[in-house]
């Protein structure tokens, strides 16, 4: 399982050292910023299906999509 973290900037090495030093954490690393912004990407684009399922938004289609490029 994958849990994702959030440690404020200036408590990072210390966040960091801690989760290396407990036997049961397989890997520790921190996201790069590509990573974290893909990451915010990925979860808006499925909060925004998860409101289109609810019928609370209407999502674009792929034509129109197609259209506006």
């Amino acid at each position: 399982m994958k849990v994702l973290i959030e440690i404020p900037d200036q408590d990072i090495q210390f966040g960091m050292k801690v989760l290396k030093s407990l036997s049961f954490i397989k890997k520790a690393s921190p996201l790069s910023a590509s990573s974290l912004a893909l990451f915010k990407d990925l979860q808006e684009a499925s909060k925004e299906v998860r409101l289109h399922k609810k019928g609370k938004i209407k999502l674009q289609t792929a034509r129109e999509l197609l259209n506006e490029l």
